[in-house]
Parts: C-alpha cells; sequence; structure tokens
C-alpha cells in the first residue's frame, strides 16, 4: 500500500495514500480513521478524512509529528482490503414530486429519460459517502449511473432549501442546510442530515452508504410530522458490499 506523510504546520499530518478517486483508495482512508480512532492516540484532536488522504489533527505539545508518525505506520500495516465486508447503509426517504423536484425536466431532456426512470435508477442503490465537507453534513457520494449525468445549473441558485436532493455532473447529494448551489434539484427528504443540536450532529460518517428511498407527498408529510413529534428514526442497516 502507497503512502506518503505531509506535514501542514506544527498540528496536522497528512497521510496521503494514492491519488486516484476509488472505493479501494477511500477503503484505506476510511480503515486507518476507524484505527486511529480505536486506538485512542494520545494527543489526536480530530481527523478529517478525504477522497484519498487521512489528515489528523493532533496537539503538539503531546506527542511529536515523528512519534505520530511511528504510530500512524503500525496502524496502516494493518489495514487489510478486499473481500466482502460489512457496512452501514442509511435509508434516505426522498419525495419526488414536482414541488420538489424544480429541475426533473432538465434532467430528463438532458439524459432522454422519463421522470419515472430517472426515479428508479437513482433509488436502485447504495451510493458510497467518500467524504464529508463543502457544508456540514454533505457527503459527496460516488456510484451513481452514468445514465443519470447532468451538468450543473449554468445560473446558480442563491439559495437551495434544506434536504433539497440534487444531481451535479457525475454526483447526487444532499443539501443539509439551506445554501446557494448549483446542482439540478430532483427531490427532497424530510430527513435533517445535519442537526447542531444532536449528540452526532451528523447522521452519517465517510465510509457508510445512502439508499433513496422514493416516498409519496402523503409519506413525507407522515415523516415530517414524526421528525417534529420525535418519534422517527432513521433505517440504518448492515449489509456486506
Amino acid at each position: 500500500m502507497k503512502y506518503t506523510f505531509l506535514q501542514n504546520g506544527d498540528g496536522a499530518l497528512t497521510v496521503q495514500f494514492q491519488k486516484e478517486i476509488s472505493k479501494e483508495v477511500n477503503a484505506s482512508v476510511t480503515a486507518l480513521a476507524s484505527l486511529v480512532q480505536d486506538e485512542g492516540i494520545e494527543g489526536v484532536v480530530e481527523l478529517i478524512p478525504t477522497f484519498t488522504s487521512l489528515t489528523v489533527l493532533y496537539d503538539c505539545t503531546v506527542i511529536k509529528s515523528k512519534n505520530l508518525k511511528k504510530k500512524l505506520d503500525a496502524l496502516i500495516s494493518k489495514i487489510t482490503i478486499g473481500g466482502k465486508s460489512a457496512v452501514k447503509v442509511w435509508d434516505i426517504p426522498v419525495c419526488y414530486d414536482d414541488e420538489f423536484a424544480l429541475d426533473i425536466e432538465n434532467v430528463c431532456s438532458h439524459t432522454g429519460l422519463s421522470k419515472e426512470e430517472i426515479v428508479n435508477i437513482h433509488t436502485s442503490k447504495p451510493y458510497l459517502i467518500y467524504m464529508l465537507g463543502f457544508l456540514p453534513g454533505f457527503a459527496y457520494l460516488g456510484g451513481m449511473d452514468e445514465r443519470l449525468f447532468t451538468p450543473r445549473l449554468q445560473n446558480p441558485r442563491l439559495e437551495i432549501f434544506k434536504g433539497a436532493v440534487g444531481i451535479g455532473g457525475e454526483q447526487t447529494g444532499i443539501y443539509p442546510i439551506a445554501s446557494p448551489g448549483g446542482w439540478q434539484l430532483i427531490g427532497k427528504t424530510p430527513v435533517s442530515v445535519y442537526d447542531p443540536d444532536a449528540e452526532k450532529p451528523i447522521l452519517y460518517d465517510a465510509g457508510d452508504y445512502i439508499q433513496f428511498v422514493s416516498v409519496s407527498k402523503t409519506e413525507y408529510d407522515e415523516i415530517e410530522k414524526q421528525i417534529s413529534e420525535g418519534t422517527y428514526k432513521v433505517n440504518c442497516r448492515e449489509v456486506e458490499l
């Protein structure tokens, strides 16, 4: 397994794996992050996983860079990638009705697919969360069917509503909060994937998967009601992929 260390100031060390966006490389990133968390290395403050690297923030008054490198080297040697492994899949309900699917006609026109076909393809398989970024809880998802690839809007919106589900180029994702954005909107989830007041503010982690589940407007409203009452729980299942 090829990797290099990149020093970022006196409090951050990046483990750079192969600069290639793939499930295998990203699996090394998430595996190392899990090992570091389990190890409980004194002085480590925070972990930032990306597509191909893991940045370890640390307190240099507690642990020196050279000692941290040694510990990380030892953990990396334990990583084994290959074969099936159990992963978390979060079932995220999405309503694809026209009131939320503001750009569905654009996607239909670009792809040559009907709305029904777009929904069926979009909900057909789980998507790997390669990393979180841009916004708190914004998951960069991999594995979207190329038939759905659609360019971003030429003129981005100044505000996209919270929970919007969209397509941007070769990716799909969820807007965790209201924000500017240029993705083609095809639906909305009632689930708050980011809650700053929760014990765990972000619902999922890098390395987990998201499966979109189509729901009617009636089902959407019922889920929204349950969420407001505090009785709704997002389904999370473990599967071998």
